[in-house]
């Protein structure tokens, strides 16, 4: 069944060919499109254009249809297109005529706009939900290991002292500046383009406010042609947000690889989370850890690759929107499961005491010997000169001593401050509110 269908039929091999993996990346969409049904549904009973006794019908079996989907019951029949065409033919297998009427004043164009707007809110959640995990568990580690010390580089050179507790830190409030690419990705979402039909709007004299109340949207998407529009910008809004969690994931990745090397030695593994060598019986591999890179790495791309499939489209809709599906939906899998991964292992990261104590760390203590030149009153460029020839002359004897104190530093790190960060970015996720509008759709409140 398709929803354009008319007299003809397509060439077997066209129909295979455009279809694609539509009806599997559907299913994942099958729930939302249900939902979106229903709020539609209410709104024609609304405006007249169905009886309340035809919608009540519609509801019911589309609720149905959500607890098959939910229950793992529910699949796209062969020889049908898509999401959109399967529950329209069950509507219509199980009520007739008022199943046929539930495509009255929208297109295809502006329901699978809808689903996906949807499903991006929900993905949206989860990530910004795990995220916040994994910041406030690198806070706590932050707090954990504030007085461990580690070495700090530059260049991949000894630069100054560190701690693990600023190394922790770091990540995790350079997590809540992704959040806040986060929260304009889903101001951008949260909009209704339901309504906007094929990109153009409709003669009917539908309510678009009551659908974007219904379905918990913040907004409209008011002009029809920037609904439609909203194609492929959505996926490439959210190919940022993705990207950039994983470039900080990765970096972090990257760092638990070089510090659990032998020749860093700064934190250890669990032997149950490293592998080994057929060769070499010495080994324990940080395989998690690199594969976490790698796929961070790839997550990295996903711009561009939305980019070359979307380049030089004009406005309206074009059947290459189709291949966004296969971009970006296993590029959220990976993320999430990253995410996952991290998180169970963060905690388990062993960190090695005393690193300073090895006198190849001596020259960390440089910046601090000069500061302390300066606090006695020597000009700073004559102090630096003074602790340069030291270097030189191998006659540099560190006092080991560190006394930071400014905001941010080694002995202040604002944890507090960065989670009450984190607490005013959170605000600005309205997830509560569309969840429980969704919940009273499926009939569920």
């Amino acid at each position: 069944m398709k929803l354009w269908q008319k007299d003809q039929s397509l060439d077997d091999r066209i129909e295979i060919f455009t279809v694609g993996r539509d009806r599997e990346m559907d299913l994942r969409l099958s729930r939302l499109d249900m939902l979106g049904s229903i709020a539609h549904g209410q709104m024609l009973s609304e405006i007249g254009l169905i009886s309340k006794e035809e919608f009540t019908q519609i509801r019911q079996v589309l609720q149905e249809l959500i607890a098959q989907v939910e229950a793992g019951q529910f699949s796209i029949e062969p020889g049908v297109e898509d999401i959109h065409s399967q529950v329209e033919l069950l509507l219509t297998r199980k009520l007739g005529d008022t199943g046929k009427k539930i495509h009255a004043a929208r297109s295809r164009n502006d329901q699978v706009l809808l689903d996906l707007r949807l499903f991006f809110r929900e993905e949206t959640a989860h990530i910004v939900r795990t995220t916040q995990e994994i910041i406030e568990q690198l806070l706590l580690l932050s707090e954990k290991h504030k007085g461990d010390l580690l070495p700090g580089y530059t260049h991949l050179q000894v630069a100054m002292v560190s701690s693990f507790g600023l190394w922790f830190g770091a990540y995790a409030e350079t997590l809540i500046d992704d959040l806040r690419l986060w929260t304009g990705i889903y101001q951008s979402i949260n909009q209704n383009p339901l309504g906007s039909a094929a990109g153009y709007g409709s003669s009917f004299p539908i309510d678009r406010h009551t659908t974007t109340k219904l379905l918990g949207f913040e907004d409209l998407a008011y002009n029809v042609v920037h609904a439609q529009m909203g194609r492929g910008k959505s996926e490439m809004f959210m190919a940022f947000g993705i990207a950039a969690l994983g470039q900080t994931l990765g970096k972090l990745a990257m760092d638990v690889c070089l510090y659990n090397s032998q020749n860093f030695g700064f934190i250890r593994l669990p032997d149950a989370f490293t592998t080994g060598s057929s060769i070499m019986p010495h080994k324990k591999n940080p395989d998690l850890f690199e594969l976490l890179r790698a796929r961070c790495n790839q997550l990295q791309s996903l711009p561009a690759q939305l980019g070359i499939t979307l380049a030089n489209l004009p406005s309206g809709y074009h059947r290459d929107y189709q291949l966004l599906k296969e971009i970006i939906f296993p590029a959220l899998d990976s993320l999430k499961e990253c995410q996952s991964i991290l998180l169970y292992a963060l905690p388990q990261l062993h960190v090695n005491n005393n690193l300073l104590q090895d006198e190849k760390y001596d020259l960390l203590f440089t910046v601090e010997a000069v500061n302390e030149s300066v606090e006695k009153g020597m000009p700073f460029r004559d102090a630096y000169r003074h602790i340069a020839a030291q270097v030189t002359e191998g006659a540099f004897k560190p006092s080991g001593e560190i006394h930071h104190t400014h905001a941010g530093s080694l002995g202040n790190l604002c944890n507090g401050d960065i989670k009450r960060k984190l607490d005013k970015v959170l605000e600005q996720f309205t997830f509560d509110t569309w969840e429980s509008c969704l919940k009273s759709l499926a009939g569920k409140e």
